[in-house]
């Protein structure tokens, strides 16, 4: 506890930021990895409902962070315009009219309207995002920014883990076994009642969510909130982008956190279909090493920003990111036991990167941080973007394996990203 309050106080100004706020505001990275990994598992819930390809289940993923891209940059403007509190505000109700809206489309029945209940939901995540990750850094020292995003962070796995067993026990445990084969024999009556009380399961962990994060949004409005900012309220949008445009360290980290993401995405998306292949087990069996996954990258976000007193941050992105080229290798070649361990090795060397990349993306943005978060968070759009990539490649090659080249590269520019990243230190520009 008292490490948090060193995190959160500006030294040299005299200024603390009220504690309370930063615990509330650093649930909130719970609650948007929960809604993000309990998204994970619905590729593997849809596959076998409505008897889906891997590309059409990628889907919810290009819905998803899809709407991320699309709503980043307009979030930014508003909070620019108004404070980081009010941002918050707005994509925490946009993140309880999804999840709500999960009930009218189990009712439907149509894979368009968990779509559309997904994109409202991820548009919520993306305004938190964009709020929440610079409004940490603004809570405290610029010189621990990095360490403290880790910190916050650091409980984002945590939500991430608590929406996979969720689903598991909520979702995975309630699908019915017949297989697609099986399914396409059953009279439309017979279908049609499996798959209601299959969607209705879908449906329940979001609507309860919303409910709980409704309860979340009125204490933090009727919270006081530091505004951890005296910049100007103006927005000159042009001119900002271009100064961000002109700072290669910027540029870089917007690039590498795209393929983060997308890379991130695309191993823990088809995580479960690996283990399903590669072990024989059900969806609800297989999602205990989806589990596993995250238990491992949670514990190694604590490491990772306890180590980052001792070691620069961008090294330990670099060696992370060359580690996981080589696990990620081992899946692609591998088999048995020994892949499904390369497989969660995985999530252990992916720990740090977001965090990372954001704080050495935006250090020195000063006036231009609010705009310059929003460029870092769309580029989430490449959880949109490349895991359709590996779900055709997977559906044309008939092999989830070699589907994993996508996030191998990723991890590969990564590294790249981490030796650049020392030759246009923003300190130098």
């Amino acid at each position: 506890m008292s490490e948090i309050k060193e995190m959160v106080t500006k030294k040299g100004s005299g200024l603390r930021a009220p504690l309370l706020p930063f615990i509330l505001i650093t649930s909130l990275f719970f609650m948007w990895g929960l809604a993000n990994n309990l998204t994970d598992t619905l590729l593997a819930a849809f596959k076998r409902i409505m008897s889906m390809s891997d590309f059409q289940t990628s889907w919810i993923q290009m819905a998803f962070y899809g709407s991320y891209f699309c709503l980043a940059l307009p979030a930014a403007v508003f909070i620019k315009k108004f404070t980081y509190k009010s941002g918050v505000l707005l994509g925490l109700g946009m993140y309880v009219a999804g999840a709500l809206l999960f009930y009218p489309s189990s009712i439907a029945m149509d894979y368009g309207f968990f779509l559309g209940s997904l994109f409202i939901l991820a548009g919520g995540l993306s305004i938190l995002e964009t709020a929440c990750n610079p409004y940490i850094i603004a809570m405290g020292d610029e010189k621990t920014g990095t360490r403290r995003l880790n910190l916050a962070q650091s409980f984002n796995p945590i939500g991430s883990i608590s929406g996979v067993i969720i689903s598991k026990f909520y979702i995975l445990s309630n699908l019915d076994v017949a297989s697609t084969q099986e399914r396409a024999a059953m009279s439309a009556q017979e279908l049609q009642k499996i798959q209601q009380a299959e969607l209705d399961a879908v449906m329940g962990p979001y609507v309860t969510l919303g409910f709980v994060l409704l309860g979340i949004w009125l204490i933090i409005a009727f919270t006081t909130m530091p505004r951890a900012s005296t910049e100007s309220t103006k927005i000159d949008l042009w001119p900002t982008i271009k100064r961000l445009v002109s700072r290669k360290s910027y540029v870089l980290g917007v690039l590498a956190q795209f393929f983060y993401v997308g890379a991130q995405i695309c191993v823990w998306s088809f995580t479960i279909r690996y283990v399903m292949e590669e072990l024989n087990l059900a969806e609800s069996a297989a999602s205990n090493y989806y589990i596993a996954a995250l238990v491992v990258f949670t514990v190694f976000r604590f490491i990772n920003t306890f180590l980052m007193k001792y070691i620069k941050p961008v090294n330990l992105l670099t060696g992370s990111a060359l580690l996981g080229v080589l696990a990620t290798f081992l899946v692609i070649v591998g088999s048995g036991y020994p892949a499904v361990i390369a497989l969660i090795a995985i999530s252990g060397f992916m720990s740090l990167m977001f965090p990372t990349i954001f704080g050495l993306a935006s250090e020195g943005l000063g006036s231009d941080t609010k705009i310059g978060s929003s460029g870092l968070i769309m580029a989430i759009g490449g959880g949109a973007a490349l895991p359709p990539i590996q779900g055709l490649i997977s559906d044309a090659t008939g092999s989830i394996h070699i589907s994993y080249w996508v996030p191998l590269l990723c991890f590969a520019l990564i590294a790249l990203y981490g030796f650049l990243n020392k030759k246009y230190d923003p300190a130098k520009l």
